[in-house]
């Protein structure tokens, strides 16, 4: 098998790692090159295993992107939510869907670099802790203790509920038709009593500058943009594993939105991102 031949065959697996660290689209992609043109340059007969050697090309490039893009995100305005993987109904695959939700990403910001890639390189993408430790530069075993806290940091915070296609399609059915009549108790009849938003637009569009908890709060701050913006379109679209909607002003596409829904069938987390930049083209 030939080297590109090799490469290809490891891109979905590459960008899947690079995507889970940085949140964007454009920076994982811009890794992936990186570790391409580095696999071309490698000595091929001296690569004993291609996956191996390229994961922790990929961890160490995403670990220096991920260092450079903590510091811009300690300004960012609002809360900070992963650009969203968009595509048609349907055609994502389901594997691995919970850690590419919107909700598990957020949670992965809350670690620290080095513990980011420690985790999703381990139990994520089952990487053995020798690899672990060459692409954070470290031992193996200070890359066993990064695992381990990154573990029990996550399991503390993680989602509550795993990724529910099946919950997520009906629940956002049940709440973009209660948004359209704008009724707040039917609304909040669909949310969990501590249901939490979180908008990210920014700075560059209008939206909540802190998360919104409560589902009195969260009602009020939909029923606010409703009126504001009162015809606006749904689509149903795959968004990072699970089900989402595109919501259009006319022609113009104005947010993604995702949820989390609990074993009750209620929103427990909505996710809204409005910021141009993060938005499919």
């Amino acid at each position: 098998m030939s080297s590109e031949t090799q490469f290809q065959e490891l891109r979905p697996t590459l960008f899947a790692l690079a995507y889970r660290m940085l949140g964007t689209r454009a920076d994982a992609e811009d890794v992936v090159q990186e570790a391409y043109l580095r696999w071309q340059a490698a000595a091929q007969d001296e690569v004993r295993s291609p996956k191996s050697f390229l994961t922790t090309v990929v961890a160490r490039l995403a670990l220096d992107a991920l260092k450079a893009a903590h510091r811009k995100r300690e300004t960012y305005v609002g809360p900070w939510l992963p650009e969203p993987i968009v595509e048609p109904l349907g055609t994502q695959h389901v594997e691995m869907a919970e850690s590419l939700s919107i909700a598990f990403l957020r949670v992965m910001e809350s670690l620290s670099p080095a513990e980011r890639v420690a985790f999703f390189m381990r139990e994520v993408f089952d990487a053995g802790y020798d690899e672990v430790a060459a692409a954070l530069d470290t031992s193996e075993a200070n890359g066993r203790q990064l695992v381990a806290r990154a573990r029990k940091h996550v399991q503390e915070r993680r989602p509550r509920f795993a990724v529910d296609r099946e919950r997520q399609s009906k629940a956002l059915t049940e709440f973009l038709r209660a948004s359209a009549t704008g009724d707040p108790a039917r609304l909040t009849a669909l949310l969990a009593e501590d249901a939490v938003l979180y908008s990210d637009g920014g700075g560059k569009v209008r939206a909540a500058l802190n998360p919104i908890v409560g589902a009195d709060k969260v009602v009020r701050f939909l029923v606010g943009v409703s009126r504001k913006i009162p015809d606006l379109r749904a689509e149903f679209v795959d968004v990072n594993g699970g089900v989402g909607v595109m919501l259009f002003t006319e022609k113009k596409l104005h947010s993604v939105l995702t949820v989390d829904v609990d074993l009750q069938g209620r929103i427990a987390g909505l996710y809204l991102v409005s910021n141009p930049e993060k938005l499919p083209g």
